[in-house]
């Protein structure tokens, strides 16, 4: 069976087809990506702009061709923190339901981190024991953790790359002022969920998911994504820090420039290496594996599951 599942995120709206079928290994078949930095449309009343729904609209509209022309039995399409809170969320989403045929469904930050954690558990299975998995998206962080495929806890801090570019930056590059500041406020917004995350033990294995982890790593080090997905990669805490000294002095045109850094998330690179730098810090992690798989992955093997059943909703149950 040929899926499409449709990410609608604060940067990027992403079309992942695959070919799948339950209690097999989805294979990739076509992947499209389109930059609309939704986030950045916000007005200052918190809406979305009508530029930014016509443009989400053309998109949608776009990828569902694609799916059709690829031949997708289905397309599953939802959207996380940028719609979900625009106060204009649901005449947006009306809009979209109305001039495309696609109904969007909006994730919460819980929902990201329940199929995201689901797909990392697929792919390192129960010899991962406890696991911690960690994603920065534009918008927000999620954290859960668990023995289990559906995670003892998950949680959604507003503390995306995207986000703390917007709020805590106003020079490119960054004032150092301003990157100590946000050092700081991160400690304090990162020790409350520090403090629960301990409660439920030692994680065995911690996994980094989403494309700011993917970038820093591959800054630091780890092999380019051309060596595929089962290469083991790797972002430590040390190389972290160099690394930041180092991206924290240029500006977001140089960073583009760099290997393995994308030019439309190039400007928040900075951003994202601090949540990261701040997330490792509070749980006291040296070092973290990246993963392959995230949530779109999550979000396809919860529908496979459901292959059999009646319920072929994009649900956290």
């Amino acid at each position: 069976m040929r899926l499409g599942v449709l990410d609608v995120g604060s940067n990027t709206v992403h079309l992942l087809v695959v070919d799948a079928h339950r209690g097999a290994h989805p294979t990739p078949a076509r992947s499209e990506k389109t930059v609309l930095r939704l986030a950045e449309r916000i007005t200052r009343s918190g809406t979305l702009s009508k530029a930014g729904a016509d443009e989400l609209v053309r998109t949608v509209a776009s990828a569902k061709e694609s799916s059709v022309r690829l031949g997708c039995a289905e397309m599953m399409a939802f959207a996380t923190s940028a719609v979900r809170e625009a106060g204009n969320s649901a005449e947006v989403l009306r809009r979209v339901a109305k001039e495309t045929g696609v109904e969007l469904q909006v994730l919460s930050g819980e929902d990201e981190a329940r199929y995201t954690f689901l797909a990392a558990r697929r792919w390192y299975g129960w010899s991962a024991g406890n696991l911690l998995v960690l994603d920065i998206g534009g918008g927000s962080l999620e954290i859960a953790a668990g023995i289990d495929e559906d995670p003892d806890f998950a949680w959604s801090l507003p503390l995306g790359a995207g986000r703390l570019t917007r709020t805590r930056f106003t020079s490119d590059p960054p004032q150092r002022g301003e990157i100590e500041s946000a050092t700081e406020w991160l400690a304090e917004q990162l020790a409350p969920v520090a403090r629960r995350v301990a409660k439920f033990g030692q994680p065995d294995r911690v996994v980094a998911t989403s494309k700011t982890f993917r970038t820093l790593a591959r800054l630091t080090g780890a092999a380019p994504s051309s060596a595929g997905p089962r290469v083991r990669r790797t972002l430590t805490e040390a190389g972290l820090r160099q690394l930041i000294a180092f991206i924290s002095r240029m500006s977001a045109g140089d960073l583009a420039e760099l290997e393995g850094v994308s030019p439309s998330r190039a400007h928040q690179l900075v951003a994202g290496a601090l949540v990261a730098q701040a997330t490792m810090r509070a749980l006291s992690l040296s070092e973290l594996e990246i993963g392959p798989w995230a949530l779109r992955e999550g979000v396809i093997l919860r529908r496979l599951d459901q292959t059999n059943g009646g319920d072929h909703t994009v649900s956290s149950d």
